[in-house]
Order: C-alpha cells, then sequence, then structure tokens
C-alpha cells in the first residue's frame, strides 16, 4: 500500500510539522484570547469578519460555509447559535427559497469592533513582531500560491 508514495524527506518533515505547530499553537493562543477577552469564539470572529467584508453585511450560508471552509451542517449549527446571541439574523432569499443570508446586528458589529483591536494587538505580538519585512513578503507570496493551488482543486 505505500509502494510509490513520495515520503517526506527529513528537512520537509521538519518544516510541515514546525508549520502545523506554528499553525496549531497560534490559532489556539489567539482562540483564547478572544474569547477570554471579548467573549467571542474564533468561529463568531471569522464569521463576522466575513461578513464585515461585504458592504451589506449579509452573505448566503453557503457561500460563508465555502469561504470557511466548513461543512453546511456546521455553518448552520453556529450560525443559530449565533442568532441566538443575537450577533446575527437569518433572512430568507427571495430568490431561492431553500437559500438564506446571515446578517451580522448592530450588536454583531459591536462585537467585532471591540474584539478586532485586541485580535490585531495579539496578531502583531505573537507573530508579525517576529518577521522581518522580507520575511513577512515571503510568508505572503507562499500563503497566496498555496491558496491559489487549493482555490484550483476546489
Amino acid at each position: 500500500m505505500t509502494d510509490g508514495v513520495n515520503w517526506l524527506t527529513a528537512e520537509e518533515q521538519h518544516a510541515w510539522r514546525s508549520f502545523v505547530r506554528l499553525h496549531e499553537r497560534l490559532i489556539g493562543r489567539l482562540s483564547h484570547l478572544l474569547q477570554t477577552e471579548s467573549h467571542l469564539a474564533a468561529a463568531d470572529y471569522a464569521v463576522l469578519v466575513n461578513l464585515t467584508d461585504v458592504p451589506e453585511g449579509r452573505r448566503r450560508y453557503q457561500d460563508l460555509a465555502r469561504a470557511l471552509e466548513w461543512e453546511k451542517s456546521r455553518m448552520s449549527h453556529h450560525i443559530t447559535r449565533m442568532i441566538g446571541r443575537g450577533l446575527v439574523a437569518r433572512e430568507e432569499c427571495r430568490e431561492d427559497g431553500r437559500g438564506a443570508f446571515a446578517v451580522i446586528t448592530d450588536a454583531g458589529r459591536e462585537a467585532i469592533a471591540a474584539a478586532a483591536p485586541l485580535h490585531v494587538q495579539a496578531v502583531r505580538s505573537l507573530f508579525l513582531d517576529q518577521l522581518t519585512a522580507a520575511e513577512l513578503r515571503t510568508l505572503a507570496d507562499i500563503s497566496v500560491r498555496v491558496v491559489e493551488r487549493l482555490d484550483e482543486d476546489a
């Protein structure tokens, strides 16, 4: 079964595992800070950021799920919880009776406005301040290239 597998070299394995560890630790720390300081889960923050990224503050559930790489059921359950907390509202799609929009509420806008400065400060201190300008450009180039490849395979 393992015939023909192009196993990682020691250098590749070190790079991959270092990247995974970085991602897990950084996301874990950012999530903890968001939860304790702003009472928003990282998933809440991700949804609210995606909603504030569009001028009308509303996105179809399926588009939001695709943007966050979530399953439809996860999106539906999470939006239901956020509706219960008043952060978003559900709006039916008139063009498609099966579709629905998640719409940011005033309370959601207040929550993201309060959380964003804390998040940015943490991103700076935990991550950006550790990189040189050249490293930051390289990281951005690598990230764009990998995301473009992933988008091709979607």
